[in-house]
């Protein structure tokens, strides 16, 4: 075998070992830099399914706050209920602590030409932050044969 043959085969095996010569940590360093992504896009689903389960408990807790004034409609058969049942009332609706909601505010209506009352209950969702948009929960209630 002469000289010239004999480098060739060693060119030929050391040649492409030296063109790989760090590819897998290149590999290795995408591969993190993609599950890095991955993790970061779970962490912002996490805080978006946080807020959203915060803001459903919030509307729960002003519709439960409704329907007990409407059922204290119902119990006194007027659409306007005693100033002290409303005081009462108003005192849980801004009691965030207990079952209210925090910085809530109310407005009924007057009874319209068909009897019917419209109770809004506004209020700033924790999930939003004071500086948020403020929530809004609509419901109207008519008694049959109610004054």
């Amino acid at each position: 075998m002469t000289r010239a043959s004999s480098s060739a085969r060693r060119a030929r095996r050391a040649g492409p070992h030296r063109r790989q010569h760090g590819f897998s940590l290149i590999e290795v360093l995408v591969s993190i830099l993609i599950f890095s992504l991955g993790v970061l896009g779970l962490v912002g689903l996490q805080a978006q399914a946080t807020r959203y389960s915060i803001e459903a408990a919030e509307r729960s807790r002003a519709a439960l706050m409704a329907n007990d004034l409407v059922a204290a409609m119902w119990g006194a058969q007027s659409t306007t209920v005693p100033t002290a049942t409303l005081n009462a009332w108003t005192a849980r609706l801004q009691d965030d602590k207990t079952s209210g909601l925090p910085s809530a505010t109310r407005t009924i209506s007057a009874p319209d030409a068909a009897g019917t009352v419209t109770i809004t209950i506004n209020w700033t969702s924790v999930a939003r932050g004071a500086s948020g948009p403020s929530s809004k929960y609509v419901t109207q209630v008519t008694l049959p044969g109610a004054p």
